[in-house]
């Protein structure tokens, strides 16, 4: 089938590249030509696991194509996806600015009948939106479709090619046939595709991710609880997890969620509630309780340095919100970081894939090294911010001599607080009760820039 994918953001990328991976032809537009030009050269903007090679085959197999020329593409493809940003306002509303425009311009250029498909997590009802502003400004005929993307960051490509479900929302029968088309060699293995009207498909998208950022929020307000009793949270873990009714997906205890849509979406569907007259409770905590876990993780640092953290040197492991890509939107990093440098630390740092990003947010305010143990190097603290499997199993007897003094600061419970005392180190973790300080110092929410 001929595709085109407007927008090469993370979404639109891996969504043309997996569509031309099934033999689909595919052209991604983007209005940034220098972008676009990178990708004709083949250098890929993002990290993502398998999405360079794909995009490099496809590329050289003619399947895929990168374009600044809207036109060309729409009126060479049947299904047009619309995959462009759609930023939080301060209001917690999406900016549906772009995934206007772009449909508008589509209405103006389509010169028979086209699917659309919104792509981009939108607020329920705009798929209504963008089919009467288009009825208005193009005499041909057209589907708009909901198909939100359900991709992990750093298993993305995996998530589009064996998909759990393909959620489609339209009541057009033309549309639903294309797009059962589009999608049936996804789901070989059993898996299936969920017609649904379009505004139920819309809400699927935030009420999925809703739902994910509360278990999040859970475990960590339980990862509290079990600091105050002296309860291991990693054994209440365990012990709900294996309930079948509840899993072990996402009851990580540790530094809160980030990236692009768990923050953005929880705080999308709270402003929806409100707009049409009613309240999102427990999304409410979910969203403060996330915000928490900085302040939590903050104190537990001021606590150990009596208040002042001035002149000290701290290392930190990992700045993506999370391993496997270097995404660090709405990363608890960000905050933490420039909290302890408001407050007069020095920071190195080492990421494995994050470093040229953190550039863009901190500059030369830190110190970025060449690995993770140059980051340790006369540091007065290593603070353990994204689980790499990097740093799983560090040589621990080179960890302490680089080090100033042997403190750990984990906010993702890496390692086992038994061993971590044997081999001599102070180890502050999330809801384990490793190393408490006697008197906390409480962070409050006005000093933390990003919370």
């Amino acid at each position: 089938m001929k595709v085109c994918v407007i927008g090469t953001g993370y979404v639109g990328l891996v969504t043309g590249t997996c569509l031309a991976e099934m033999g689909n032809e595919v052209i991604c537009v983007d209005n940034n030509p220098e972008k676009i030009q990178k990708l004709k050269n083949g250098h890929v903007p993002i990290y993502e696991p398998g999405l360079e090679e794909l995009i490099q085959s496809n590329t050289s197999e003619g399947r895929l194509e990168f374009t600044t020329d809207l036109a060309h593409a729409v009126q060479e493809s049947l299904i047009c996806i619309i995959a462009v940003g759609t930023p939080q306002g301060e209001d917690g509303s999406a900016d549906l600015s772009c995934v206007m425009s772009v449909a508008r311009a589509i209405a103006s250029i389509m010169d028979g009948y086209r699917v659309i498909v919104t792509k981009s997590t939108v607020p329920v009802g705009t798929g209504d939106e963008i089919e009467t502003m288009m009825a208005q400004a193009t005499r041909f005929p057209f589907a708009v479709v909901s198909n939100p993307e359900f991709l992990k960051q750093g298993a993305a490509v995996d998530d589009f090619l064996k998909p759990d479900r393909v959620v489609i929302g339209t009541t057009d029968q033309r549309a639903t046939d294309i797009m059962r088309d589009l999608y049936q060699p996804f789901l070989r293995t059993g898996n299936p595709i969920l017609f649904m009207d379009r505004r139920s498909a819309e809400m699927t998208k935030y009420a999925a991710n809703a739902f994910l950022a509360t278990k999040i929020s859970f475990i960590n307000e339980i990862s509290n609880l079990c600091e105050r009793v002296k309860a291991d949270v990693s054994q209440v873990q365990a012990g709900i997890a294996t309930d079948t009714r509840i899993g072990s997906h996402f009851l990580f205890p540790g530094l809160g969620y980030g990236g692009s849509c768990f923050p953005k979406d929880v705080r999308a569907l709270i402003r929806t509630a409100r707009v049409n007259g009613t309240t999102m409770r427990i999304l409410e905590e979910v969203d403060s309780i996330n915000q928490q876990q900085r302040l939590s993780f903050l104190s537990k640092i001021f606590s150990y340095f009596s208040g002042s953290v001035t002149g000290k040197t701290i290392a930190v492991w990992g700045l993506a919100f999370k391993p496997r890509t270097d995404d660090m939107r709405e990363a608890p990093s960000i905050p933490i970081l420039e909290t302890l440098l408001s407050h007069g630390a020095r920071i190195r740092v080492f990421d494995p894939k994050a470093m040229d990003t953190a550039w863009h947010h901190f500059a030369d305010m830190i110190d970025y090294c060449d690995n993770a143990y140059d980051a340790l190097d006369k540091a007065d603290a290593l603070l353990l911010l994204t689980e790499w499997n990097e740093f799983r199993r560090p040589n621990f007897e080179r960890v302490k001599e680089k080090m100033r003094s042997p403190v750990i600061f984990d906010g993702r419970n890496q390692y086992d607080t038994d061993r971590m005392a044997q081999r001599g180190f102070l180890y502050f973790c999330m809801g384990r009760n490793a190393h408490l300080p006697s008197a906390a110092v409480s962070i409050e929410e006005k000093e933390v820039l990003h919370v």
